[in-house]
């Protein structure tokens, strides 16, 4: 799988437009917002993208001069915010979501027709990425990555790895992992990491492969992190290793960011960028970010679409090859 981050000629660029200033739009989105704004988080409540986006909101909403009023709509592949999008919201602004990979997988995965990825959404900017990982409890008897491969392979097919659901970026990645590993396994999807975590913790599944909303539990001796997805190590977990270490070129961190229906008013766009431009470096903010080790990943709405219709025909291209896709082809 190519790598999710940006080039390094694209990170220097994003970094000469990251000054935290609120654009002055003269004459643009006149009267917007004029009531509360509806955001709809994907997820269950008390995970990483949870807190990250209540702070954002939090921030967004006094450049706004309006109420940012959260919506959780875990279930669906987190996917709910762009079915809620395509199909109820209306382009006025007021109705905004959350948008991530599994968005652009998820039409792939369906016989029913769904949504364009590229073309029934207003892409408004792409924020950040999760660093995801997997991890056992502590009371396990795996003690690292190569530990969990031999333990999967003499135990075929019986061990049980939960995700945040079918087709969604954690799954994708240890599908292809445990493909390359030679190994089988018994998924178990959930509605989002709290959920994941919960199951882990309970004995309900073996491993979690997920965002880094385990990341309090590992610091606190609950679980134990084996790999991560992403460029290099973590800060926060210099002793664990990337998969990359073991000969995997696979994962990265994806970006993530927020979009309204389809036929958006470029100036109510504009008006939306700038507030959560300025909300994404400020350093509350950024504070929570450097918490779930999220790495800024700032596009704007053009550059953020554009990143998706290079990664929609590997997303495609993928899930038809793992074998989870309804269509045939």
């Amino acid at each position: 799988m190519p790598e999710f981050a940006p080039s390094r000629r694209q990170a220097l660029r994003l970094a000469a437009l990251a000054a935290p200033v609120l654009a002055a739009r003269p004459g643009r989105a006149a009267g917007f917002p004029d009531r509360p704004i509806r955001l709809i988080i994907p997820w269950a409540a008390g995970g990483s993208t949870d807190a990250q986006m209540r702070t954002m909101c939090e921030i967004a909403a006094r450049h706004l001069g309006q109420p940012i009023v959260i919506e959780n709509r875990p279930g669906a592949r987190g996917t709910f915010a762009a079915s809620i999008l395509h199909t109820q919201a209306r382009p006025d602004g007021y109705t905004i979501g959350q948008i991530h990979q599994g968005v652009l997988s998820h039409p792939f995965m369906t016989r029913s027709a769904t949504w364009d990825s590229l073309n029934d959404f207003t892409y408004i900017l792409a924020i950040t990425g999760y660093l995801s990982g997997i991890v056992v409890r502590e009371d396990s008897p795996v003690r690292d990555w190569p530990g969990l491969m031999a333990h999967m392979r003499a135990n075929p097919g019986q061990v049980s790895v939960g995700t945040s659901g079918v087709g969604g970026a954690s799954h994708l990645v240890i599908s292809q992992l445990f493909e390359k590993e030679k190994v089988t396994y018994l998924h178990v999807p959930y509605r989002g990491v709290a959920e994941t975590t919960t199951a882990l913790l309970s004995g309900q599944v073996d491993a979690v492969a997920d965002s880094s909303g385990w990341a309090p539990h590992v610091e606190a001796g609950r679980m134990r992190l084996l790999a991560v997805w992403a460029n290099e190590r973590p800060k926060r977990f210099p002793d664990v290793p990337s998969i990359r270490e073991f000969g995997h070129d696979v994962g990265g961190i994806a970006p993530y960011g927020l979009a309204g229906p389809k036929g958006m008013d470029p100036e109510v766009t504009a008006r939306l960028h700038d507030a959560f431009k300025a909300a994404l470096y400020d350093p509350q903010h950024l504070a929570v970010l450097e918490r779930y080790d999220m790495p800024v990943l700032y596009m704007t709405g053009e550059e953020y679409r554009a990143w998706n219709a290079a990664r929609l025909p590997v997303e495609r291209d993928l899930i038809r090859r793992l074998g989870i896709s309804f269509e045939g082809g």
